[in-house]
């Protein structure tokens, strides 16, 4: 049986009535307070027997010595799992969004930086996406340039209007002639496929019998197969983090040190926003439960978004774990929705 299936109308009631009210004040919650906020009319005392209750099954805790009680990890999933109320998002929030996320001058990196921006300001605290992910990414057109001698000078335009470059070494010089070929073969067979199904298509022909492919197709794989193989780090774009020094119980100097450590070691972050590439909707993980100790005081709320139907990214903010999440929920998932329109190809 659930915790949530032990408690009655009444434990549930207060549980969710201390949460709100140290979300909103960050002080402990005594019994008195309780008393005038719950709809219930219970006393002090009988408020503090259920509060002994919640405190006995890990919901919640006394901080030091102070008489009042904070929500625990497991108070707040609780919260947020069975008791949370989800706002729906002020439609002045939206229209920033809108405005932010849907300029027609801006390119594919410029709106993953505003919703970057966006998250950040709008919520005061760490706002993060992920640059769209290589592997999953589209191949939309590819170029050969001659450079000197051997040096071919590679660019290719992904999906979502990103461009790359890359300079290869070739086991002999090309004339301009014969890159154009090269490009025109590769583009028109591989164009839509991802950049992992290109690589792997690639290496198939590469290893077919030679005398079976066209020298100058196998030359075009071989050039494609040296401009793709090795994937571009996945990265993130991270703004607000100095926010997070305006939380109390953030301001501990260790903790802060933790934090900022780990977004300018990004490993980490990039491995616990990793877990939430695959799920759909929103994704929250409350302090400990990420794994990741920098975040053992911290909330993430993330969403994926995505590109031609496929996930290529997540956003997220980054907060105490006193946050609202009942308006900082409907940001993120609407905020998702917007960045995965305005990033899709449009016609």
């Amino acid at each position: 049986m659930s915790k949530s299936q032990e408690l009655n109308e009444r434990s549930l009631c207060l549980l969710k009535t201390l949460v709100e009210r140290y979300i909103a004040d960050g002080q402990p919650i005594g019994s008195r307070v309780l008393s005038k906020d719950s709809e219930l009319k219970l006393s002090p005392a009988t408020i503090r027997n259920v509060m002994a209750d919640l405190e006995d099954m890990g919901l919640i805790h006394s901080p030091h010595t102070s008489a009042g009680r904070v929500p625990t990890v497991t108070g707040y999933r609780m919260f947020v799992d069975s008791l949370l109320t989800v706002k729906p998002l002020d439609q002045q929030l939206l229209t920033q969004l809108n405005t932010g996320l849907t300029s027609q001058t801006q390119d594919s990196g410029e709106v993953i930086g505003k919703a970057s921006r966006l998250l950040s300001d709008l919520t005061q605290m760490a706002g993060v996406v992920t640059l769209p992910r290589h592997e999953a990414t589209q191949l939309h057109h590819i170029e050969f340039l001659p450079m000197s001698n051997t040096r071919v000078l590679v660019i290719y335009v992904t999906g979502e209007g990103q461009v790359h470059n890359k300079i290869i070494n070739t086991d002999r010089e090309f004339s301009a002639a014969e890159l154009q070929q090269a490009s025109n073969y590769l583009t028109s067979v591989y164009t839509g496929q991802s950049l992992a199904a290109v690589r792997e298509a690639v290496l198939t022909e590469l290893d077919q019998e030679r005398q079976q492919v066209n020298q100058a197709m196998l030359d075009a794989v071989n050039m494609a197969q040296q401009a793709l193989d090795q994937p571009e780090k996945e990265d993130y774009v991270l703004s607000g983090q100095t926010n997070l020094m305006g939380f109390s119980e953030l301001s501990n100097v260790e903790h802060l040190k933790q934090l900022f450590d780990a977004f300018n070691q990004k490993r980490g972050v990039i491995h616990l926003l990793d877990k939430c590439h695959s799920t759909d909707g929103v994704q929250i993980f409350i302090g400990e439960e990420s794994g990741y100790q920098a975040f053992d005081h911290c909330s993430l709320v993330t969403s994926s978004y995505s590109v031609n139907d496929e996930v290529v990214g997540v956003l997220g903010v980054i907060g105490p774990t006193r946050m609202a999440y009942e308006k900082v929920i409907p940001f993120v998932d609407v905020t998702a929705k917007l960045l995965s329109a305005a990033l899709n190809p449009k016609g």
